[in-house]
């Protein structure tokens, strides 16, 4: 669908929603950036705006240990 540029950066706030025509709570976004930040990743958006589609990047830190919730590890 596409996002206007200066909303970029806002869509991975929670309960940020820009259509209210669309479904949703505003959230999964916000989810999905806080678990890739807690893996030592980063995630963005780029979008050429609206109608023109948007993509999505993200990387993950291998070097991060992420302990397996149970086993004492962090």
């Amino acid at each position: 669908m596409g996002i206007e540029k200066q909303f970029l950066t806002k869509i991975f706030g929670f309960f940020e929603r820009f259509h209210p025509e669309i479904a949703g709570t505003g959230v999964g976004l916000a989810i999905v950036k806080r678990i890739i930040e807690m893996h030592g990743g980063v995630i963005r958006a780029e979008s050429g705006g609206p109608g023109k589609g948007t993509t999505f990047y993200f990387t993950l830190n291998d070097e991060k240990k992420v302990g397996v919730a149970g086993n004492g590890q962090r």
